[in-house]
């Protein structure tokens, strides 16, 4: 079962020129194949995102625009991670409840995960979820 400490920050390679930066997401640089991918825009200051754990699914988040914070629960520990470099992204494994909030103006999230939406994967109540780490 996946905890807090199996977090990691993915640093995506960068070529880097005088005309602007280039990061690589290939499928060497993830832990898993991604199959989707998606992105949150537009969020107001005010709003949060998430609150959900996956069953299977990975999903790697990236602030490629802006900035936000991910809080992360694994049932037992919680643990909050500020997002704001398009470089690095945040590898959320199954099993870890994940809300995003403080969102920057302007800011976007990236989202790579490692299969098609699927509802069944999803544990969208935070007492179910829970109940599923025990």
């Amino acid at each position: 079962m996946n905890t807090i400490k199996d977090i990691e920050i993915i640093d995506f390679p960068v070529v880097e020129d005088s005309r602007g930066n280039l990061a690589i997401v290939e499928k060497q640089v993830l832990p898993y194949e991604f199959k989707r991918v998606y992105y949150l825009y537009d969020v107001p200051s005010t709003s949060y995102r998430g609150g959900h754990s996956h069953k299977q699914q990975h999903e790697t988040l990236v602030a490629i625009s802006g900035s936000f914070e991910v809080v992360l629960n694994d049932g037992t520990q919680e643990q909050s991670y500020f997002l704001n470099k398009p470089n690095k992204g945040l590898h959320i494994k199954p099993g870890i409840w994940r809300e995003l909030k403080n969102f920057s103006s302007g800011a976007v999230c990236l989202v790579l995960s490692s299969d098609v939406y699927l509802e069944e994967d999803y544990i969208r109540d935070f007492n179910e979820f829970l109940k599923s780490r025990k």
